[in-house]
């Protein structure tokens, strides 16, 4: 698909509005320097819940969607093309061998009106704050999933780390984070690692004050307090997250108006892709994210049929995504534990069947390893697997269940959300695997707070999995699978790499590819890492998506991304193009 098309669809703008909780009739917008218009409230659905929305929690593609508008960090991403931008840091050193990083930050930048404050005005924020919350990371707790990032790379994290956990906290935190003075932060690494912007770029590692923590503690899931262009509203769960304007926000645009344009946001949490296509047609949403696999086909009909009629249109975006399906397997149990009964599963399966008819053509089969197509990454050189029958029975036979005999009773474990894609591909699988391996296997559906906790406590044993890029760059896929996140104990919980496998050709590799500073060199590396896993079957990839959004056309300055990464800093509404 292209990735700019007009969709042209006969369509009423109707907006409804925000239960009085604020002016969300988008139809008052005041035009400032350089064109851009103040006012409205942008909405939009996720058809899943949150679960948190606190940074070091924050595990789900939807939450960082949410969160992002309220927490920022030291860097964030171009919305556009992906590349680093300076945030809370004005600037950043990095020494010649990338192991020191030096991030100089912007004075005067306030955190977000609130009562864990003295008198409910924020402060400002300090170096102290990063140095505070990048300790956190280190720390473990059950609301932190994000260790892994800082783990290993990071000078004293693992030494700090332990210390807490053996109840004697280490003086001074994280040795190799340092503050400077109240507006410089320095960072220092056990090893050269070229892609450390990009980690500090991730939602982990936004700030947010000591005084929340305190106040709030474990419900900080849904007390927000940041430094970002929206403040947290009103929240009612499974419901709808309203966020408003921050007006003393920090960031103003190139003509000196000050961010953000838009009032506010809305997300609603309508779990039916349908409803969700048809609110956005009559005009109560301004973008949907991934159309209902059903009615595709409908849509682009739609869009032909506007075409001739020459009626207003609504705007398409397709970009290929930093995101890859796949399906798990638990390394350390039966039948997973047998390399050939991996390979079996990846030969049996016919992905360019599931693109073409199951997902309409939305997305790229996975015929290479566990990295999507990524500029500058030679993914097409990582031999995957193609459907073959004759292999996928060779590989089930030598395994020690010839035509099927013998093989245990399996369960594909998966959640209903994704719109009905997941469903529907489960079901194509558990088809392809009965008919090519002559096995069967039980679909099993549960909600997504708990399917993470099965797989990642090891009570499953085969499962529907994903994994959207947090920032550019193979190494945040390849990671998924590096043996350094297993931990011993089966019942332990293991994120990031739920599938425990470990292999030390792979992991040797991968830790020569970390340290290599030139990017060529390094991605080179990352795709010999990449056909190991492919070579050991560690997951069964299913494809490469794409991230397609519906948006109206009024709203302007939001491109879409590889990442769907959303920065509604600059976001404004022009119903004059209407």
């Amino acid at each position: 698909m292209k990735k700019l098309i007009y969709l042209l669809i006969g369509a009423t703008v109707i907006l409804s509005s925000c239960g009085g909780d604020q002016n969300d009739t988008n139809t008052n917008t005041q035009t400032a320097k350089g064109g851009v218009k103040y006012g409205g409230v942008f909405k939009m659905n996720e058809t899943e819940d949150f679960k948190s929305l606190y940074p070091l929690n924050v595990t789900m593609a939807l939450e960082n969607r949410i969160a992002n508008q309220v927490y920022e960090g030291l860097l964030k991403f171009d919305q556009e093309n992906l590349s680093i931008l300076p945030s809370l840091a004005e600037k950043w050193d990095v020494n010649e061998d990338a192991t020191s990083y030096t991030f100089h930050l912007k004075k005067g930048v306030m955190f977000h009106d609130n009562n864990c404050f003295d008198g409910g005005t924020g402060r400002e924020v300090k170096a102290s704050d990063f140095k505070y919350c990048f300790d956190r990371i280190c720390v473990s707790d059950p609301s932190n999933q994000m260790y892994w990032l800082f783990k290993d790379k990071v000078k004293g994290a693992n030494e700090y780390h332990e210390s807490v956990n053996n109840k004697t906290p280490l003086e001074g935190g994280v040795s190799g984070i340092t503050v400077v003075d109240d507006y410089t932060l320095k960072i220092d690494l056990n090893y050269s690692f070229a892609g450390f912007l990009n980690i500090v770029a991730h939602n982990a590692c936004y700030v947010y004050p000591k005084e929340a923590v305190d106040t709030y503690g474990m419900d900080m899931r849904i007390n927000c307090v940041g430094t970002g262009p929206f403040r947290v509203k009103r929240i009612k769960e499974s419901e709808t997250v309203i966020l408003d304007r921050n007006p003393g926000y920090w960031g103003t645009d190139e003509h000196g108006n000050q961010l953000p344009y838009l009032d506010g946001l809305k997300f609603s949490f309508n779990k039916e892709k349908k409803a969700e296509l048809l609110e956005f047609k009559k005009g109560n949403l301004d973008m949907i994210f991934r159309l209902p696999l059903e009615m595709i086909s409908d849509v682009v009909g739609e869009l032909e049929d506007a075409k001739k009629g020459g009626n207003r249109p609504y705007v398409m975006q397709v970009v290929p995504a930093l995101s890859v399906y796949y399906l798990g397997f638990q390394h350390k149990l039966p039948p997973f534990d047998n390399v050939d009964v991996r390979k079996a599963f990846n030969y049996a399966i016919d992905r360019e069947s599931i693109v073409t008819y199951t997902l309409q053509g939305e997305g790229r089969p996975a015929l290479h390893g566990i990295v999507p197509p990524f500029k500058g990454y030679d993914y097409e050189n990582v031999k995957g697997y193609e459907f073959d029958t004759k292999k996928a029975k060779e590989h089930m036979a030598k395994a020690g269940f010839p035509n099927g005999n013998g093989f245990p009773d399996l369960t594909l474990q998966i959640n209903p959300g994704g719109g009905d894609r997941n469903v529907q591909i489960a079901e194509v699988v558990q088809k392809m695997l009965n008919e090519n391996l002559g096995i069967d296997i039980k679909i099993e559906q549960m909600q997504f707070a708990q399917h993470l906790e099965n797989l990642e406590t090891g009570k499953a044993n085969f499962w529907r999995a994903g994994w959207i890029a947090d920032y550019p760059d193979p190494e945040n896929f390849l990671n998924l699978l590096y043996g350094a996140h297993v931990p011993d104990d089966i019942s332990t919980k293991a994120y990031i790499n739920a599938m425990r496998y470990q292999s030390s050709s792979f992991d040797s590799l991968f830790d020569i590819a970390l340290r290599e500073v030139d990017d060529a060199k390094r991605f080179e590396l990352f795709r010999q890492v990449d056909q190991i896993s492919v070579d050991e079957a560690a997951i069964m990839p299913i494809f490469y998506d794409e991230n397609t959004r519906l948006i109206q056309v009024h709203v302007k300055n939001f491109p879409s991304n590889a990442m769907e990464y959303r920065d509604m800093t600059e976001v404004y509404f022009d119903f004059d193009d209407e």
